[in-house]
């Protein structure tokens, strides 16, 4: 099976900058689109930022200019840079990765337990 664990979380001041971090371990024969998710308080779950495996990116509107996603597929981890954070930032951020077991199948999606990022003075 496949675990993916974020770390980096945690508090930080408004305008200050966090690196979450999510490794993907078991038996993985390739990764296809890695992404953070985030679902703040009283609100549904939202796309922060997603990363093909041809490296290419989006990002949700509201953290455009401020966060990067980037990952290293030596180490099946994707990153999420955030900088200039805002209260509004703050969240449960979830990261999920497209997985292929063996060669010849399928892509299944798994999911990390996800980790609180609080935004606060």
């Amino acid at each position: 099976q496949v675990q993916l664990m974020e770390s980096g979380g945690g508090l930080v001041q408004p305008g200050g900058s966090l690196r979450l971090s999510c490794a993907a371990s078991g038996s993985i024969f390739s990764i296809s689109a890695m992404r953070w998710y985030r679902r703040a308080p009283g609100k549904q779950r939202e796309l922060v930022a997603v990363i093909t495996s041809s490296g290419r990116t989006n990002y949700g509107d509201s953290v455009k200019g401020r966060f990067t996603i980037s990952r290293d597929d030596a180490k099946s981890t994707v990153y999420l840079q955030m900088n200039s954070l805002k209260p509004e930032d703050t969240a449960v951020y979830y990261c999920s990765a497209d997985v292929r077991l063996s060669g010849r199948g399928d892509y299944t999606t798994y999911w990390g337990q996800g980790i609180q990022v609080t935004v606060s003075s």
